[in-house]
């Protein structure tokens, strides 16, 4: 796989500083049953990094400590992780608000039958990807036959009691390539009319997400010559009326092992928080962070492009 890094720095991207630190995005391991175009973690099937009891013991101390209120759960797959349902039911017990980044295809994995009745148990908040409504584009992107695993996942959280009032759950669009997002509000109500139209399925909101020129999806865009192109379309979108709103200004991100970063981005760049040197998160102050610079490169043009894209989807209308 072609590195990236070298081709996002240095940048001249706007300066953007911290505000208050309420959500601890976890990222549970690069394991994953699924390995498709987009990923911008390079997740799959033979990776082997998974994050440690240990390590979600320290994330709990830090949020004990801090006025954190989301812990937001992502991968890979995070249900992979042997202790992902420890560190649920130790977050709900804690009255967090706690989201799962579902693949949708892992809960008809063999192994994982429990998982959606667990996860309505404790109305843990599913985000789904679904990057379009039409079979041939999302197996395309995603591999054969996944469609087909998606729609599963959705009929078993519907049923569930997810998207029809109960608990809460959001798809996840992603573009097939190097095109920016289309608008939002249009392609959710595209996705609602078309997906209870043929299939019955009910969901609460579309969260539209920019392609990351970073690990599978930038070294396909290096392989093929187009990135490059990519970055200044992306930038040539820039509206500055989304950078106040950039996730990274009241989240940490934590990989498998502790170390904290800006966003789930710059952990797969490993560009620390600090720009200088790793920093677990039982080593962080929050305090520090307050209006602190965050480490930013070229990659970042992609969440301010358009009407913006964020883990909660865009920006601006």
């Amino acid at each position: 796989m072609l590195s990236t890094i070298e081709h996002l720095l240095p940048t001249d991207f706007p300066v953007v500083t911290r505000l208050a630190t309420d959500t601890v995005q976890a990222n549970l391991g690069y394991l994953c049953n699924q390995q498709c175009l987009h990923c911008h973690v390079n997740a799959g099937p033979k990776r082997t990094e998974l994050m440690s009891r240990e390590t979600m013991a320290r994330i709990f101390k830090f949020i004990e400590q801090h006025p954190v209120t989301t812990l937001d759960l992502t991968g890979g797959a995070p249900e992979m992780n042997p202790d992902f349902r420890w560190m649920v039911e130790k977050a709900v017990s804690k009255g967090l608000r706690v989201i799962d980044r579902c693949n949708l295809t892992i809960l008809s994995e063999p192994g994982y039958e429990w998982l959606g009745d667990f996860l309505a148990e404790h109305s843990v908040e599913v985000v789904a990807s679904l990057p379009c409504y039409l079979e041939d584009n999302v197996d395309r992107q995603r591999g054969k036959g996944v469609f087909d695993q998606s729609l599963l996942g959705l009929k078993q959280l519907n049923e569930l009691g997810y998207g029809r009032g109960k608990h809460a759950l959001n798809l996840v669009f992603n573009p097939q390539g190097t095109e920016l997002v289309p608008d939002q509000a249009k392609l959710e109500s595209d996705y609602r009319q078309f997906l209870k139209q043929q299939f019955d399925i009910d969901f609460d909101h579309l969260l539209t997400i920019t392609n990351m020129p970073i690990q599978r999806f930038g070294s396909t865009l290096l392989s093929k010559g187009h990135f490059h192109s990519y970055l200044e379309t992306l930038k040539g979108a820039y509206s500055p009326a989304n950078l106040p709103k950039v996730m990274c200004r009241s989240l940490v991100s934590v990989d498998w092992e502790g170390y904290v970063y800006d966003c789930d981005f710059n952990q797969m760049l490993k560009l620390p928080v600090d720009g200088k040197k790793g920093i677990r998160i039982d080593q962080l102050n929050v305090d520090s962070l307050l209006a602190a610079d965050i480490v930013t490169g070229k990659h970042c043009w992609a969440c301010v492009a358009g009407a913006g894209s964020s883990c909660g989807g865009a920006l601006s209308d």
